[in-house]
């Protein structure tokens, strides 16, 4: 589940991690609030307005109705002001969202952090994540860090650190020690990003995060090491012992199909092609999508019903792939281990019945438990359904469908 900068800001500093203060604004009004606030509280007449989606990229992006940028310095109250007016509510287009944008609605105003000469500061990169070829948490840091750390990652490889921390022993202090003598600090500067370093991974751990990204990594003119922007990815299965964390999803950033996907326990995940698929098992899924390729169609969707498919999750599995204006055929493939083949045909009839009028071709492919009572229940059914019991028969009607 991604968070996004403000939440996961708020999330790091229970951890003692040192954080850009602001605040998160849905109206200009709050935003000008927020920017009296900052001024009053630092001092600075400075101040950082931030577009909040889940998608990184956002200083280089541009809101497609106005054309500034996803994230602005404002001087005074009025840049502030005029900001927030051209951000909220558009369209915000970065590397990472693609020609489509993502709608904002929320921006972060906070302090601004560059307030000492260049020759003082310094940006770092620093992010936490599984290394799952060799099943340990790993460090990933670098003395580059900004805006262009793709391109660091690309052009120079050889100045992105890695430290791999055992998940038995935990982050060791000489690790810590080592990160910041690569990043090149001595002083308090040093002796700051230790704790920085040591305070992260225990949120990284504490939280149950899959991704914990700091860029930049901020090291001021008095050797302040803070955290100027976050991203922060939580590991969805461990959900059930955070219900604050759970809390905290915003559905208005992710696809409205997969949202109500999940309300049927659906695992969906929506491709660009033509022909629907809905299987039961993820390994059986990925194999299908291939078969479609394989057939001349292209998958228009990743669609898992689970071991336990019945009439209610097979009738939202139509809903939600008929949804997609795109596809030309639904092939469903289910093999009957757990859940015996007939109980599906059945749910799959009285699914058809319910929705009424479906004009597109259904492939039905059933095997296992009961596999040919089900091949004559699609048949005798009446309904434009047709069935295969091969999985060669299913790709030769998947071909006949999208020709």
């Amino acid at each position: 589940m991604n968070l996004h900068e403000y939440q996961a800001k708020e999330l790091l500093k229970k951890y003692n991690v040192p954080v850009q203060e602001g605040f998160a604004c849905s109206t200009v009004q709050e935003a000008e609030e927020a920017y009296r606030k900052i001024k009053e509280n630092f001092g600075s007449s400075f101040a950082v307005i931030k577009a909040q989606i889940h998608a990184g990229g956002r200083g280089k992006g541009t809101i497609k109705e106005t054309g500034v940028n996803g994230v602005k310095v404002g001087k005074n109250l009025e840049d502030i002001s005029g900001y927030a007016t051209k951000i909220l509510g558009g369209t915000l287009v970065t590397i990472q969202t693609g020609p489509a944008g993502k709608l904002v609605n929320k921006v972060y105003v906070a302090q601004d952090m560059y307030y000492d000469g260049p020759s003082e500061r310094k940006e770092f990169y620093l992010s936490i994540l599984m290394d799952r070829a060799k099943g340990q948490n790993v460090i990933m840091y670098s003395t580059e860090g900004g805006m262009n750390i793709e391109d660091v990652a690309h052009e120079t490889p050889e100045k992105i650190f890695r430290e791999w921390v055992h998940p038995g022993g935990g982050l060791q202090a000489f690790q810590a020690r080592k990160i910041a003598f690569n990043l090149g600090l001595t002083g308090d500067a040093f002796k700051n990003m230790i704790k920085f370093v040591t305070n992260l991974y225990n949120a990284y751990v504490g939280l149950d995060c899959s991704m914990l990204e700091i860029n930049p990594l901020f090291k001021a003119a008095d050797d302040k090491v803070i955290a100027v922007d976050c991203k922060m990815n939580l590991d969805e299965n461990a959900l059930p012992r955070h219900a604050d964390l759970a809390a905290m999803r915003d559905v208005t950033e992710e696809d409205p199909t997969e949202v109500e996907a999940g309300q049927y326990n659906l695992n969906f995940v929506k491709l660009d092609g033509n022909v629907g698929c809905m299987v039961n098992g993820a390994g059986l899924a990925m194999a299908t999508m291939d078969m479609i390729k394989l057939s001349g169609g292209e998958p228009a969707n990743f669609l898992d019903v689970g071991g336990t498919a019945n009439a209610q999750t097979v009738e939202a599995g139509f809903k939600i792939i008929m949804k997609d204006p795109n596809v030309k055929a639904i092939l469903i493939n289910i093999f009957g281990g757990i859940v015996r083949c007939d109980r599906v045909a059945s749910g799959v009839i009285e699914a058809y019945k319910n929705l009424g009028n479906i004009n597109i071709p259904i492939i039905v492919r059933l095997q296992g438990t009961n596999a040919t009572e089900a091949k004559k229940l699609i048949d005798e059914s009446g309904l434009k359904v047709q069935s295969a019991i091969l999985l060669s028969e299913a790709a030769d009607l998947v071909k006949k469908a999208v020709a």
